[in-house]
């Protein structure tokens, strides 16, 4: 009865936890802009350690996409505030791949997201030691192949 006295039910407190969640992602991007100020690049990389890190760290992979898979119920208020979320992470990689100056930013800020998406997958289907072991190399990879030819700028 205590959480229907917060919340008025299942649903609003699955969507308040994934809320809670996203609001996490904001301090993320908050600490990477002071590990690398005036640095895009080495932001960009920093993204990729700490989202390897992060792949290493946690065990279930990413609480809203873990719900996205989970609530099949079409129209769920959960769907939005999930939608809501990944669009805004879209958006953010996408400007830093674009201040990162690579020739396609939108293709690489999906590459990115892909390989993380995947990734997770991965390591919950087949462990650290499947295809998920390699997504630091694998992005690393496509931030190389992103790079305009007369840059020579090497990763931090």
């Amino acid at each position: 009865m205590t959480l229907y006295r917060h919340f008025g039910s299942k649903d609003d407190l699955v969507c308040e936890t994934l809320r809670f969640k996203s609001e996490q992602a904001s301090t993320f991007w908050e600490e990477l802009e002071v590990q690398h100020p005036n640095d895009p690049l080495a932001r960009l990389h920093g993204w990729v350690k700490a989202r390897a890190q992060c792949l290493a760290d946690n065990q279930y992979g990413c609480d809203l996409a873990n719900a996205a898979v989970e609530l099949k119920e079409q129209g769920h208020p959960a769907h939005a505030v999930i939608e809501t979320f990944k669009l805004t992470q879209r958006r953010r990689l996408e400007a830093l791949c674009r201040e990162a100056g690579v020739s396609e930013p939108e293709l690489l800020s999906d590459t990115l997201s892909m390989l993380m998406e995947g990734a997770q997958v991965s390591k919950l289907a087949t462990g650290s030691e499947g295809p998920s072991m390699r997504f630091l190399r694998a992005c690393e990879a496509a931030i190389a192949s992103s790079r305009p030819p007369a840059a020579t700028l090497s990763a931090p």
